[in-house]
């Protein structure tokens, strides 16, 4: 049994047609997905599906390309994660390719969510592109590792793994392994500690082979897998267990459904 560790389930690609994802989910054998918080504003939309399927999780937090999003403090994402199915505190991170300029807004909103999951004793689903040294950085400066997380959608090199995996950091593949120009993210899969991986949709966005280009969904995290256990030669299922086992290591508030 496989879980979509990173899907955006209340975007309206998806909303209007949950229960279909859900029997699709199934017939591909994923039993578990975790509804990820973009802002505050619609993070009752992630929370509901949690409530409302035993099998969904939420996160909450602001993406970072979000710079509309009216402040926030550490205490308000701590008080809203005290549900019990908010089993962790994202997606956060730095982002300096879709934005440019001050982006010191940016970091101190990074800042405040490790901060918050430090009080809240939950993981980090952090989002990095074009800013790997400063994401870094800034979870050393605030001592992310004492929480752990997870590197959503990776796409950084070996180096920025492992680094992160000393941290107590796990790295999450997506759709993007399965691209044929994907070459140094291939081997990023190949090499990366097997007890470290996980793996993701970002659904509705970053659908694999064979339906790349398509809307994506929770149920073809099934073709990222196989891609990363072809690349590690090993089988599916050994892959599926494994990373099914480091979901639910990571986010320990997260239970499983029989």
């Amino acid at each position: 049994m496989l879980v979509d560790s990173h899907c955006h389930l209340n975007f309206p690609e998806l909303a209007t047609n949950i229960e279909d994802i859900r029997l699709a989910m199934t017939e591909n054998g994923v039993g578990h997905a975790l509804c990820i918080s973009v802002t505050l504003k619609d993070f009752p939309q992630v929370l509901a599906l949690a409530d409302k399927y035993p099998n969904f999780f939420a996160s909450v937090g602001v993406h970072p390309d979000y710079e509309s999003e009216p402040p926030f403090s550490s205490d308000t994402l701590f008080d809203l994660a005290q549900h019990p199915k908010v089993v962790a505190i994202g997606e956060t991170g730095l982002d300096y390719f879709r934005l440019t300029g001050n982006l010191d807004w940016q970091r101190e909103r990074f800042r405040t969510h490790i901060r918050a999951a430090i009080k809240a004793k939950l993981p980090l689903i952090i989002h990095t592109r074009a800013s790997a040294e400063d994401t870094l950085r800034i979870m050393e400066e605030e001592n992310a590792s004492e929480v752990g997380g997870v590197m959503h959608c990776f796409t950084e090199t070996l180096d920025v793994a492992m680094r992160a995996i000393e941290m107590g950091f796990y790295i999450s593949f997506s759709g993007i392994v399965t691209f044929k120009n994907a070459s140094a993210l291939k081997e990023v899969a190949r090499h990366v500690p097997l007890d470290r991986i996980l793996v993701e949709t970002d659904s509705p966005y970053l659908a694999p082979i064979p339906f790349r280009g398509k809307t994506n969904q929770p149920a073809y995290v099934k073709h990222v897998a196989e891609e990363v256990a072809r690349l590690r030669n090993i089988s599916i299922d050994e892959l599926a267990n494994t990373s099914t086992l480091n979901f639910f290591t990571l986010f320990k508030r997260a239970t499983p459904c029989n």
